[in-house]
């Protein structure tokens, strides 16, 4: 197992920048689904939100190596499907070779930032559905927070359906992560009650000129069974922020994973800063409960 080549990454951004998109053509792709009809992907696309915070860490998250490492580390493990970013990590990562054969997820929005005025209007800041099939990667995302009371609600509704609508046009498969949201204590925070959950579901999913190529990512809340009979979508689970309690979280994900409609994970902090320490470990368990041998 080598090293990850930061030397090469820096020399290749700074002296030959068309070589990331010569790599994106020959990049080694696979199926969406494998046999077992389950995806395991990690999710790094917090840093381009300014969330560099894991736990009591604010800036846990800041050293871009030590973040590439871990990354890099995850994705040699078996099980492990792909990974979502932006496109500054995802360029990484394909400068360093871990992106073969791995399916691969733009981050295509949060340009509302945690704490602005502006947070709601939750605009597309990175990829769009043209540039990741231009890039040949294989799944698009987008979050949409749903605050009844912040009138940016609209528009980032509007733009999301008109993405949905692009990326199904291209039969790009896009998960949209939705969450009602309110502004508490001058906050904007999740509703992650189970009845807020399903009608964010149900919100979401109607967005767009069809649903064909739509997925969800959504939250596990209480009552899960409830949550997954809102839909027929294909439906990935987000992780959520580290818990101390780590097979507590293992538990409920093995529950959630087992539902009709599941078809998977999609973390990223608690598994790669999990409250041990064992980045290996973590995500080997995080594998084993999608993939069925937990």
């Amino acid at each position: 197992m080598t090293e990850p080549d930061f030397d090469l990454v820096r020399a290749t951004r700074a002296n030959e920048p068309q070589h990331i998109a010569a790599l994106q053509a020959n990049r080694k792709r696979r199926p969406l689904l494998g046999d077992d009809g389950k995806l395991f992907i990690l999710a790094i696309d917090h840093p381009a939100r300014g969330a560099l915070g894991v736990g009591n860490d604010p800036m846990a998250m800041a050293n871009r190596y030590e973040l590439l490492e871990r990354v890099v580390e995850a994705l040699r493990m078996p099980g492990v499907d792909g990974v979502l970013g932006t496109p500054d990590i995802l360029e990484d990562l394909l400068l360093l070779g871990a992106l073969e054969n791995k399916i691969v997820v733009g981050s295509m929005n949060r340009g509302g930032l945690r704490g602005a005025e502006f947070e709601l209007d939750d605009r597309f800041t990175a990829y769009t559905a043209e540039s990741i099939v231009e890039a040949k990667f294989d799944f698009a995302k987008l979050l949409l927070r749903i605050d009844l009371a912040d009138r940016g609600t609209a528009d980032t509704m509007e733009a999301s359906a008109r993405a949905i609508t692009a990326a199904a046009a291209l039969r790009l498969p896009i998960m949209v992560e939705p969450f009602i949201s309110a502004r508490v204590g001058g906050t904007v925070q999740n509703d992650l009650s189970t009845d807020a959950v399903i009608r964010s579901v149900a919100i979401s999913a109607g967005l767009g000129e069809t649903s064909a190529y739509t997925w969800l990512k959504i939250p596990v809340v209480e009552n899960m069974a409830r949550v997954m009979e809102a839909t027929t979508l294909p439906t990935l689970l987000l992780g959520g922020e580290p818990d101390s309690d780590e097979e507590a979280t293992y538990d409920r994900w093995t529950e959630a994973v087992a539902l009709p409609g599941v078809r998977g994970l999609v973390v990223g902090r608690s598994l790669l800063y999990p409250p041990s320490g064992d980045v290996a470990s973590a995500v080997a368990t995080a594998a084993a409960i999608v993939h069925g041998s937990r």
